[in-house]
């Protein structure tokens, strides 16, 4: 729409209403009705403003050159009108200047909506740097509105200094969230970890859960100590060792924390479920509560977990 709609001719007669002493735009800056206040749901407030042809300069052109100034054009008899402005008002609020709603009285302001070319309303207009640059026509479901509000503040955030500068603001004054406190528990065993003291680290974490058994954090903290205090004495040579001696129980699970430690979790993982198909008893227990345990270091919904837990299932029962 841009160099569409020639905005000069208002441009003049605002600056001689002005010189002439017009002292219309007052109210309008502080969110009143210079033309009598009939907008429908009009909320007022600091960026829904009503305007008419003495301020349409200051509070449309020269607003637009800081923000995005978005005019809706209505009327008292007009229906749809009634039911797209309070949206616009609403939105106008949550956007906290990033945007400005300019609302004009077309019956009132009959240059304004000439300049325009209005022929049908309610009809909305964004302009900014002082020219109309797109709009729609009739009234629009609110999640459309929306969308259009978002995609016209997007596009114009690095064009239009006070975007960014309303976005600090409105920033600024909301409640920042705050880091927890740190748990004493928690430091005594990351810090036991970070000295290499597994089993200092790991008593931690056990305390923790013997007083909290619900606590996840603990649990698969525990777990993770638990595994490098044996990962750090793997031996890469438990691989060959144990698939030269598929019987060897304790060859499979050495094998297998070697294979985690080397990132082949999916070797690992078959390694195990295979032990548990061919085993029984104790052995057989033994080897499930090591995969489970291998389970734990990974997230529950990782593809590698979720399919051997229906392989190990398959290998139970």
């Amino acid at each position: 729409m841009a160099g569409a709609v020639d905005l000069s001719a208002l441009r003049a007669r605002a600056d001689a209403s002005r010189t002439t002493g017009a002292s219309a735009a007052a109210p309008a800056a502080n969110g009143g009705a210079p033309g009598g206040g009939d907008a429908p749901g009009a909320q007022g407030g600091p960026w829904v403003l009503d305007v008419d042809e003495s301020n349409f300069q200051t509070e449309v052109l020269e607003r637009s050159l800081e923000v995005p100034v978005v005019v809706d054009l209505w009327a008292t008899w007009c229906q749809p009108c009634k039911q797209l402005s309070p949206v616009l008002e609403r939105l106008a609020e949550e956007g906290r200047g990033t945007w400005i709603l300019a609302k004009i009285d077309v019956d009132a302001n009959p240059r304004i909506s000439q300049a325009f070319g209005v022929q049908s309303i309610p009809m909305v207009i964004a302009v900014a740097g002082g020219q109309p640059v797109t709009g729609f026509n009739g009234a629009r479901p609110e999640p459309e509105v929306r969308q259009f509000i978002e995609s016209l503040v997007s596009q114009l955030r690095d064009q239009l200094p006070g975007i960014k500068a309303a976005e600090e603001a409105a920033g600024a004054g909301e409640p920042q969230d705050q880091e927890p406190p740190e748990d004493p528990r928690f430091t005594e065993a990351e810090d036991a970890l970070e000295r290499g003291d597994y089993a200092a680290s790991e008593a931690a974490y056990e305390r923790i859960l013997a007083a909290e058994p619900a606590n996840e954090q603990a649990a698969a903290a525990l777990a993770q100590v638990r595994f490098l205090a044996r990962a750090e004495s793997a031996d890469p040579s438990a691989i060959a060792r144990a698939d030269a001696n598929p019987d060897d129980v304790d060859a499979q699970l050495a094998a297998a924390d070697a294979e985690v430690a080397g990132e082949s979790a999916d070797a690992a993982f078959s390694r195990l479920v295979s032990t548990v198909a061919r085993t029984s008893g104790d052995d057989r227990e033994r080897v499930r509560e090591h995969l489970v345990g291998l389970f734990e270091l990974f997230a529950t919904d990782d593809a590698r977990v979720m399919a051997a837990r229906r392989a190990l299932a398959r290998a139970l029962f």
